[in-house]
């Protein structure tokens, strides 16, 4: 029988949510502890998700005994605090995405997880995904021979609310970090890093970035075309297109529902479906990142093969090119 992994997740908003409906899929973790800045939300989080202890503060949170990893849950601009948090204690992590607000504070969290030997990983669950497996075996098999060029988009429309935390200065509020680390993160998978990084950008009303475009070149002469927007609805899909064909990804690219096609040279294709019944309510297909954060944990890995922390990093270093290109400053970096 596997060893069940105990989670405590920092954080009670949406995605914490889906955190824990999705680890209820497995048989391998458990949500056993959540932890908020109340006593009161982490109460009413643990009643609504079926986890058995609750805390009044994140640091009471990494003190449970019970806790082996935790999920750092909180907005973006706090990730490198609360991740260093848990680590001090001793504690895995896995570090819901952006890592962090920028690459200095990404190689300070790395190196902290480094010198307390424990395992530590960007959630970028879209890695994971079936689809995204698919994904790399056909380009490590040349499938559509050298990849020459490839775009990729996310962009979804909110309403203007200065009250919202994509439109909040204080919050890290911007379509780049909150969104674009999709598209950027995918470029990174497929390229590595890029040579050059040419970005332009329309602020939202409250002066964060409300659309970013962005293009990435690479050393044999690769594009990468990448627009994220947090004020108009983008059709939410990628192509890759190589000397022997192309691969696109339907709508919406990211998430367990989109569906790859392979279209050959010679015109022939191969479809991949998404799994049918993957999402169940708010489990949207994160349960394959956090069976994979535990399988590395429990054979005593560091790091992801998948996501590894110095990709991470390098991601990080490109936002924060691209800030500032489009002159995005935030207080809390």
């Amino acid at each position: 029988m596997t060893e069940v992994l105990r989670w405590g997740i920092i954080g009670t908003g949406g995605i914490a949510g889906r955190f824990a409906a999705d680890t209820a899929l497995l048989e391998g973790s458990e949500v056993v502890a959540v932890g908020s800045r109340t006593a009161a939300k982490a109460a009413d989080f643990a009643q609504a998700n079926g986890i058995s202890t609750h805390h009044g503060s994140y640091p009471e949170l990494v003190a449970d005994p019970a806790v082996q990893a935790v999920y750092v849950a909180t907005p973006h601009p706090f990730h490198a605090e609360h991740a260093l948090l848990a680590i001090a204690a001793g504690k895995h992590v896995l570090v819901e995405k952006p890592f962090t607000m920028n690459a200095v504070e990404a190689r300070t969290v790395v190196e902290a997880a480094r010198q307390a030997g424990v395992f530590c990983m960007e959630a970028m669950w879209t890695r994971f995904l079936p689809h995204m497996a698919r994904l790399r075996e056909l380009l490590a098999a040349e499938a559509i021979g050298e990849v020459l060029a490839m775009g990729v988009d996310q962009g979804m429309r909110f309403q203007p609310d200065p009250q919202h935390r994509l439109f909040d200065f204080g919050l890290g509020g911007g379509a780049l970090l909150d969104l674009g680390i999709y598209p950027f993160s995918f470029a990174s998978m497929v390229f590595g890093a890029p040579q050059t990084v040419r970005a332009s950008a329309i602020p939202a009303f409250t002066g964060v970035d409300g659309t970013t475009s962005a293009v990435l070149t690479y050393g044999n002469g690769a594009h990468a075309l990448i627009t994220c927007s947090a004020v108009v609805a983008t059709p939410m899909k990628a192509w890759l297109a190589g000397t022997e064909g192309r691969i696109e990804l339907d709508r919406q690219w990211y998430t367990s529902t989109s569906t790859l096609t392979l279209t050959r040279a010679d015109g022939r294709t191969e479809t991949f479906e998404p799994v049918p019944g993957l999402v169940q309510g708010r489990a949207k297909g994160m349960k394959f990142q956090i069976a994979a954060a535990a399988e590395a944990i429990r054979a005593g890995k560091p790091e992801s093969e998948i996501m590894p922390l110095d990709e991470t990093i390098s991601i990080m270093g490109i936002l924060d090119e691209v800030r500032d290109q489009i002159g995005l400053v935030y207080p809390r970096s």
